[in-house]
């Protein structure tokens, strides 16, 4: 059955008729945004929902068949970027609704990147000014808990995450730019880590990319010896990784995505 015909059954009421028209869309691969963009076939908001839905089965095979983990788990990770990057773009790819049209998050992460070099930024504190304290990224307060979150291509292209995505994504674009910048696993609410003149300075990237002295925030009486310890060690590849695939997790039941869900316990047991 032609693609733009099974398009145009998309509302039709008949069982049979939608049970063959979702048989054949798992078949398309997940992702028929680049078809979409040049045809002719316009879909209603709707139309657009329904065939997301109907490409997710394909998408849930493609992370399934794809995903490699690392003997010995995400320990074995060690500091291996590119892995994680690897990984995240799979993770961003299954999240993706497979009909909008977008760039990879590899891409995204470059432009980033060349749009930092193009006007001067030169060190790990500009660029924090430049992704953060300049509003070209923000927290998302209001879908904190949204898978979306964990889609760190979408999180660019909407200029929004949570403290994990907004860390992550400077990470990223850190490492391309020649910069050194740590993650924190801190409890609750993910930091990053820059140095200036030999002194560490934490980053809160969901609060607009605010500076903390780590030595400061480390005398704190409110912190329990856990969150010290955190404080002090620079997020391992592997942990960065688990971290989200828990909050993915989490997002995905609370969403109501239940083999969703199931598909990214999986891959977390993979790592353990």
């Amino acid at each position: 059955m032609e693609l733009g015909a099974l398009i145009r059954l998309l509302d039709d009421e008949m069982p049979e008729v939608r049970q063959r028209v979702a048989e054949r869309i798992a078949l398309c691969g997940g992702d028929l945004s680049e078809w979409l963009a040049t045809s002719s076939i316009p879909l209603a908001g709707t139309e657009r929902e329904t065939l997301a839905e109907l490409l997710r089965p394909a998408r849930r095979r493609a992370l399934r068949r794809d995903w490699l983990a690392p003997t010995g788990g995400a320990d074995a990770m060690r500091d291996d970027w590119d892995q994680l990057e690897a990984m995240l773009r799979l993770i961003s790819d299954f999240l993706h609704d497979g009909v909008t049209i977008r760039q990879p998050l590899s891409d995204a992460l470059d432009l980033l990147a060349e749009e930092a070099e193009a006007v001067g930024v030169s060190s790990a504190r500009e660029l924090r000014k430049f992704l953060f304290a300049d509003g070209l990224l923000v927290g998302n307060a209001d879908q904190y808990d949204s898978p979306h979150n964990s889609d760190l291509a979408w999180c660019i292209e909407q200029g929004r995450s949570n403290p994990l995505g907004l860390a992550v994504i400077f990470i990223l674009v850190a490492r391309r730019l020649d910069f050194v910048v740590e993650g924190v696993n801190f409890p609750g609410h993910f930091l990053a880590r820059i140095h200036e003149d030999g002194y560490p300075i934490v980053v809160d990237c969901f609060d607009g990319g605010r500076l903390h002295l780590q030595s400061t925030l480390q005398e704190s009486p409110e912190l329990s010896r856990e969150e010290r310890d955190q404080l002090r060690r620079a997020a391992s590849t592997g942990t960065i990784l688990l971290r989200l695939l828990n909050n993915l997790m989490a997002a995905l039941e609370a969403a109501k995505r239940p083999e969703d869900a199931s598909l990214v316990r999986e891959l977390h047991g993979s790592l353990r």
